[in-house]
Formats: structure tokens, C-alpha cells, sequence
């Protein structure tokens, strides 16, 4: 069972930055997509990045491209969503989840492990 556990949420004003981590329990990155995801009260669970370590490769929601940056540190076993230039749509409970079978999904329906998510509220 894959542990996953979120932090950096927080409040920040339109235009600030913020970095969420994702710690995983296992030792190592390889063999994972690890993925972020976001809801906003009242709306679905939507993609926002995913990350594959051992096969390479990001891939980023339309909405969030230019802006964000997912990375991983393997030694650490922890993927970060760097998120820059925020907006108050942004605002939203963030995700990680990770799954070993693909390669960069973007269906949350793909994944099968979840952290229990870090609240970022952005501020007009």
C-alpha cells in the first residue's frame, strides 16, 4: 500500500507562488506516474500534472501550462508542484495520486493510490 501525504497548501494573493510536496512512503520514484489533481467546492476531481520517474516525461492541464512545474526528487521519494502566478480560480483542494501501470495518465480514474489533499485558496 503506497502512502502518499501532501503539504505547502495555503492562502496566497493573486499573482504569489506556492510549492506543494508529495511524500510518498516508498523508497523509490521509478515505476510511478505520480499526478496531481484539484477540486474546487462544488466541481469534479480535474487533472492538473503528472509525472513519470522512470520513463520520463510531464505532462499539464491546458488551464495550468506555463505556470506550474511538477518535478520529483527520487532520494527524497517526493514529487513538488510548483505553482506561479496563481489566480483566485485556482483556488481548490489539491491531489497527489500515483499508479504504476502508465505512463503519463490524466484520468483520475487511472490512479490508485491518493494522498488526503492540501487546501490553496488564492485571493483576489
Amino acid at each position: 500500500q503506497v502512502q502518499l501525504v501532501e503539504s505547502g497548501g495555503g492562502l496566497v494573493q493573486a499573482g504569489g507562488s506556492l510549492r506543494l510536496s508529495c511524500a510518498t512512503s516508498e523508497r523509490t520514484l521509478s515505476g510511478y506516474a505520480v499526478g496531481w489533481f484539484r477540486q474546487a467546492p462544488g466541481k469534479g476531481r480535474e487533472f492538473v500534472a503528472v509525472i513519470n520517474w522512470s520513463r520520463g516525461g510531464t505532462d499539464y492541464a491546458d488551464s495550468v501550462k506555463g505556470r506550474f512545474t511538477i518535478s520529483g526528487d527520487n532520494a527524497k521519494s517526493t514529487v513538488y508542484l510548483q505553482m506561479n502566478n496563481l489566480k483566485p480560480e485556482d483556488t481548490a483542494v489539491y491531489y497527489c495520486a500515483a499508479q504504476i501501470r502508465g505512463w503519463l495518465p490524466i484520468d483520475k480514474n487511472d490512479y490508485d493510490y491518493w494522498g488526503q489533499g492540501t487546501q490553496v485558496t488564492v485571493s483576489s
